[in-house]
């Protein structure tokens, strides 16, 4: 398997503070206290964690619920043994293809570890409490005409319940397996999907699909609706409802940090918002506002000893459900995208003040796979990977410069040079009689070139008409790199991936996961 890196500075729409954390670590080092994926810090914050017997032997029988009897769960059981956490939005068909990324960097790192002297176990949480359904209601694929193909589901009334115990109904599992059909891979793909999603619940589908891949790997998984486990970390959220007014303070002040240091803060805070949602006995996810001393939503009215009284039913919000995660595990590690590894910076003063330290932000590994006729293709046209990141009216238009006859390239860049070689001399002659007119010409001479320049578009456009198969490889190059104008690993499901190249793509994915190289990595397969 070939492959190069590209830095993640170079990704579309890649954040300030995640690329200084990756690259620059002393730039955050106030906003985090471990460099990014550190294995040592990790094997020493092993040795200093303070995390009782009595919870590890409550998680542990509460894991097995839904997890079985399986091996890591015996080692997790064992005083001393870590965890490298992970986690999703349990989307349809495993969501986005980083979610595979995720769990595969989680699973490296708990080998590294254990490799190391320090035993771990990597954990895969099913974000089940999320309600936004329409984040998660839809999936894309490709079929082997490379075209995407969008999939999904039946709407469903969610009234703001969390979408985890929501019966997925209507899975476009035909539409699948049309996708899927003529990639070489596809009918064994299409088996194992098949099986899991004929019926059940959103988070069950999400959690049957990953564990039937990644469970042989060594990955556990955590529901944070189960009820026992809500049992287990229901003093963290306590002692969280009895310092909330501390803890906002915390963050608004770390907002304000962020931003003299021109960074932006992930997640909107202020004054009014709250730390907790509510699980209320309709089965609602109902957001809290803290006014005067009281939370509130809608007919709801909460005081802060209510909200204690009621832990196992509150859910954190997103810069303190990280902190709850750790609360329950041993975890030294936590892996996440750009976006989350973002959100620790805030979250890093709820840790501080509520376990008194925080486990090391690991950055997931990101891929670009890439087929040996993608990888041709690049090659014919001299296109670099990040030339694709483009809408697909440039890419043609790039593709096109190599499809124009060198002799009408020659003449167009001719004609330039000799436009502005003869206006820079109507120039000079002008600068001595009357400089006033010198701006008539430099106007005049951005009208010419601007005209050449549309010239050598319309005869690319011209050579890609009459080239019709460049056409269609400019739009596989779209497709499969840069589809409607997102990277490859945020757009499509893992399936198509898996129909084309085969289920043994997870190991071989996983041999290529480098916790000392940040960097996006392009992988010819």
């Amino acid at each position: 398997m070939e492959s190069h890196c590209i830095r993640q500075t170079a990704l579309p729409g890649a954040s300030a503070l995640f690329t200084d954390l990756l690259y620059h670590p002393e730039r955050v080092s106030q906003f985090y206290p471990h460099a990014v994926s550190d294995l040592g810090a990790m094997a020493q914050l092993a040795k200093t964690m303070d995390y009782p017997a009595i919870r590890r032997a409550a998680l542990v029988d509460a894991l097995r619920e839904i997890n079985g009897n399986h091996p890591s769960l015996d080692l997790l059981a064992q005083p001393g043994t870590v965890a490298v956490l992970t986690g999703q939005q349990v989307g349809l068909f495993s969501g986005p293809v980083y979610t595979l990324y995720k769990a595969l960097t989680a699973i490296q790192a708990a080998r590294q570890l254990t490799a190391a002297g320090t035993p771990a176990v990597p954990v895969f949480w099913l974000a089940t409490e999320d309600h936004d359904f329409a984040e998660v209601n839809q999936a894309w694929a490709f079929n082997s005409e490379n075209q995407p193909v969008s999939l999904k589901a039946d709407q469903v009334t969610t009234t703001g319940r969390p979408v985890g115990p929501l019966p997925l109904t209507g899975a476009p599992l035909e539409t699948l397996r049309q996708a899927l059909e003529g990639l070489p891979f596809g009918g064994e793909v299409f088996a194992r999907v098949e099986k899991h999603y004929r019926e059940g619940s959103w988070g069950g589908t999400f959690l049957e699909l990953l564990k039937d891949y990644l469970a042989p790997l060594g990955l556990l998984f955590v529901d944070p609706l189960q009820a026992s486990l809500r049992k287990v970390g229901a003093d963290l959220l306590a002692r969280a409802a009895e310092e909330a007014p501390v803890l906002s303070a915390a963050l608004i002040e770390r907002n304000r940090e962020l931003a003299e240091a021109n960074y932006h803060a992930q997640v909107h805070f202020e004054a009014e918002t709250s730390l907790f949602f509510v699980l209320a006995e309709n089965g609602e996810r109902v957001n809290l506002k803290y006014r005067a001393g009281e939370y509130t939503a809608k007919d709801l009215r909460y005081t802060t000893a209510d909200l204690v009284a009621r832990a196992e039913s509150l859910s954190p919000n997103a810069l303190l459900r990280p902190v709850w995660q750790d609360y329950l595990f041993p975890t030294v590690g936590v892996v996440g995208g750009p976006a989350e590894v973002a959100y620790f910076a805030q979250s890093e003063v709820l840790y501080r003040h509520l376990m008194g330290h925080m486990p090391v932000s690991i950055s997931r590994a990101a891929f670009t796979l890439i087929s040996p006729r993608v990888s041709k293709l690049l090659t014919r046209y001299e296109l670099a990977v990040e030339a694709t990141w483009a809408n697909e009216e440039t890419l043609q238009e790039r593709i096109s410069a190599q499809l124009v006859p060198a002799g009408v390239t020659t003449a167009t860049s001719d004609a330039q040079e000799q436009v502005k070689r003869s206006l820079d001399q109507v120039r000079l002659a002008l600068a001595a009689y009357d400089e006033s007119l010198v701006a008539a010409i430099e106007t005049s001479e951005r009208k010419m070139l601007y005209q050449l320049g549309k010239l050598e578009r319309k005869i690319g456009r011209e050579a890609l008409r009459r080239d019709a198969r460049a056409t269609q490889e400019a739009a596989t190059l779209h497709h499969q790199l840069y589809p409607h104008k997102h990277l490859q690993e945020r757009f499509y499901s893992m399936l198509p991936f898996l129909a084309l190249y085969g289920e043994d793509l997870i190991p071989r994915l996983l041999d290529h996961v480098r916790l000392d190289c940040p960097d996006h990595q392009v992988l010819v397969l």
